[in-house]
C-alpha cells in the first residue's frame, strides 16, 4: 500500500483529495519550536534524592511560589519543617494549609512559628526562644525563601522603624536572624550535614555598588530589590568565613556550609505582582499576554529544582560553602564586590549599627505603648471606682455629698442626741430631789450626836 502510494505522488504529484503536506510541516515546526523553548527555558531538574527523616528545617516563605514547593517536596521526604510565617499559628488559613501539607505529604511533623520579618524584635524573640536550650536543638537546615519587592511605580515604604521594606524583609532580617542563631549552627554536632540556602537573583548584577548610599531621590524598586539581593549574597560569603573561623571544642572542621541559589525567573506571586504592576488594567493584560509568560517563565515546581539540588546534593559538602548554585550547578558570581571583605566587613558593620539603632527605637516606642495603657487602665480603674461610689450612696442625699462627709454628719448627730440624752436625765435627777433636804441634813446631824 504505501509503495503505490508513493508512485502516484512522484508521477502524478500530491492528491487534492488530501490536506497540504506543508501545513502539517510548518504546524509541526511551530508545535517542536514551542516546546524546545519552553524546555529550555524550564532550566535543569534536579536529580538528587536524600533521605530528610530525622532533619530539622526552618524556612521562612514556604506557604507560597517557589518556598511552597520547597516545602512541599522536603516534607515529602520526610524532613520536620518548622515554617516561619508572618501570621500567628492560630490563622485560619495558616491552619488549614499546614493541614493540607500534612495530608497530602503524610508528615505529620510540619509546625508554624509566628515571626514578622519587618520587625527586628519579633526576629530576636524566635531566635532567642530557639538558642535558648540546653542541649542545642537540632538543627539541619535553614532555607530564607521570604522576600518582598515594590512594584514599578510604587511609593517608597518603610517598617515602624524606619527602615526601607524591601532592605529590611530581603536582607537586613535574615542578617538578624542567622546572627542569633549561629550558636545554634555551630553547637550542631560534627557529623550532621548542616547547610543555610539563601535564594538570590540575577538582578543583583545590576545593583549599585554597597559602599554608594541610595537615598530616596536614587530609590526605586528595581534598584531597592538588586541592592538587597546583592548584599545578602556578600552577607552569605562573609557568613560562612564567619563559620568557618570558629573554633570547635572537639578541634573538627565545622560542619555548616552556606549556598547562594539564583531559581531564575519563574511565575510566582511576586513575580506577577511586578509584571502586573499591582493593578488590576496590568492583571488584565498579563492574562491576556498569558502565553507569553508561560513560555518565557519557568513554573514554580520547575524554579524550586535548583533550591532542592543544593539541599539535597551529596557531592555539594565535599568542598567549602559559599558557592553559588544555578541551573543544578555551580557557577561563579557575575560581581567581584560580593567576595569582597572590605565590602563585606562595612556591610556587617552598618547592619550591626542600624539594627542596635532600630532595637533601641522599637524599645522605647513599646515602652511608651506599655505606660500609656497602664494610664489607660488606670483611669478606667478610677472611673469605675467612681461610678461604684456613686451607685453606693444613701438616697435622699441631694446635696451631693461624699460617703466620708455623711459619715461624718451621722457620728456628729449620733453624739449631739447623746449629749442632749445626756442633760435630760440630769434635768430628771434634779427634779426628783425631796423639798428641804438641808434641813434633814442638820437632824439627822444632831440625832448622831445625841
Amino acid at each position: 500500500m504505501p509503495i503505490p502510494f508513493i508512485l502516484h505522488v512522484i508521477q502524478e504529484g500530491w492528491p487534492e483529495a488530501l490536506p497540504n503536506p506543508w501545513h502539517f510541516i510548518r504546524a509541526g515546526s511551530t508545535i517542536a519550536a514551542v516546546a524546545a523553548t519552553k524546555r529550555y527555558m524550564e532550566g535543569a531538574a534536579c536529580t538528587a534524592e536524600k533521605d530528610m527523616h530525622g532533619r530539622v528545617v526552618l524556612m521562612t516563605g514556604g506557604t507560597s511560589g517557589i518556598g511552597a514547593i520547597t516545602a512541599y517536596q522536603l516534607a515529602q521526604r520526610g524532613a520536620q519543617l518548622v515554617l516561619l510565617t508572618r501570621q500567628p499559628a492560630s490563622d485560619p488559613f495558616l491552619v488549614d494549609y499546614i493541614e493540607d501539607l500534612r495530608e497530602r505529604t503524610n508528615n505529620n511533623l510540619i509546625y508554624a512559628e509566628q515571626v514578622d520579618l519587618c520587625d527586628l524584635h519579633s526576629v530576636r524573640q524566635f531566635a532567642t526562644r530557639w538558642i535558648d536550650n540546653v542541649p542545642p536543638r537540632r538543627l539541619d537546615m535553614v532555607i530564607l525563601c521570604a522576600a518582598t519587592m515594590t512594584p514599578p511605580g510604587g511609593k517608597r515604604t518603610e517598617t515602624p522603624e524606619g527602615i526601607e521594606t524591601t532592605w529590611m524583609v530581603n536582607y537586613l532580617a535574615n542578617f538578624h536572624l542567622l546572627g542569633i542563631l549561629s550558636p545554634a549552627i555551630r553547637a550542631q554536632p560534627f557529623d550532621r550535614d548542616v547547610r543555610i540556602i539563601l535564594p538570590t537573583c540575577s538582578t543583583y548584577i545590576s545593583s549599585p555598588p554597597l559602599d554608594v548610599p541610595m537615598d530616596e531621590k536614587d530609590w526605586s524598586p528595581g534598584r531597592a530589590y538588586a541592592r538587597s539581593k546583592l548584599a545578602l549574597m556578600v552577607f552569605g560569603q562573609a557568613y560562612q568565613k564567619h563559620l568557618d573561623s570558629y573554633n570547635r571544642p572537639d578541634k573538627l572542621p565545622m560542619n555548616a556550609r552556606v549556598f547562594l541559589v539564583d531559581p531564575g525567573y519563574t511565575r510566582t506571586p511576586g513575580m506577577r505582582r511586578w509584571l502586573t504592576r499591582g493593578s488590576l488594567f496590568g492583571l488584565f493584560i498579563y492574562i491576556i499576554l498569558w502565553l507569553l509568560a508561560w513560555l518565557f517563565l519557568k513554573s514554580p515546581f520547575m524554579g524550586a529544582q535548583s533550591i532542592l539540588w543544593a539541599t539535597l546534593e551529596g557531592s555539594l559538602v565535599r568542598d567549602k560553602g559559599g558557592k553559588l548554585v544555578k541551573e543544578c550547578m555551580e557557577v561563579d558570581s557575575a560581581r567581584k564586590d560580593v567576595n569582597d571583605e572590605e565590602v563585606a566587613k562595612k556591610l556587617w558593620e552598618e547592619s550591626d549599627k542600624l539594627i542596635e539603632a532600630a532595637e533601641k527605637q522599637s524599645a522605647m516606642r513599646r515602652a511608651r505603648e506599655k505606660e500609656e495603657q497602664r494610664k489607660k487602665g488606670q483611669k478606667e480603674e478610677g472611673t469605675q471606682g467612681k461610678k461604684q461610689q456613686t451607685q453606693e450612696k444613701p438616697k435622699g442625699n441631694s446635696k451631693g455629698r461624699s460617703k466620708e462627709e455623711d459619715e461624718k454628719a451621722a457620728t456628729a448627730a449620733e453624739i449631739e442626741a447623746l449629749i442632749k440624752t445626756i442633760a435630760k436625765n440630769k434635768e430628771q435627777k434634779d427634779g426628783q430631789k425631796p423639798k428641804g433636804g438641808k434641813n434633814t441634813k442638820k437632824s439627822g446631824k444632831a440625832a448622831s450626836s445625841s
